[in-house]
């Protein structure tokens, strides 16, 4: 089976197309190497794909006919994906939060004591806190 198929037989992308430009861009690995959509894979392949920042790896177990129910996509592949990728992309998130949306304008003092508070290595002390 071809790569771009099985990834979305799999459920790792929603269209062919978009697995298939995913490979065309170099965001997939079978064994180590980049390639192209048309690659055939076979069990006991090792891909690598980075989708939405994170770097998956997966193991095929078996060639699915057609795409698979959700329930039913750990009979085809083991994903071995390291735990970092997942806690790397937690912490994307959170940074995410914290910056201010284009055109919002200069911080104001509530957001300038936040961010004196962040950066400053002492810390503040509430008067409540002393009790």
């Amino acid at each position: 089976m071809r790569i771009d198929k099985y990834l979305w037989c799999v459920r790792y992308y929603k269209t062919r197309t978009i697995a298939t430009t995913a490979c065309k861009k170099g965001h997939v690995r079978v064994n180590k190497e980049i390639v192209k959509p048309s690659r055939e894979v076979y069990p006991l392949d090792i891909i690598e794909l980075r989708k939405d920042q994170i770097n998956y790896r997966l193991t095929v177990n078996d060639i699915p006919e057609s795409r698979v129910g959700a329930k039913l996509v750990d009979l085809y592949r083991t994903d071995t994906t390291p735990k970092e990728q997942f806690d790397a992309q937690e912490l994307l998130k959170y940074s995410k939060d914290y910056y201010r949306k284009k055109g919002v304008g200069r911080p104001t003092k509530k957001d300038r004591r936040d961010i004196d508070g962040f950066t400053d290595e002492s810390p503040l002390k509430d008067e409540d806190s002393e009790e």
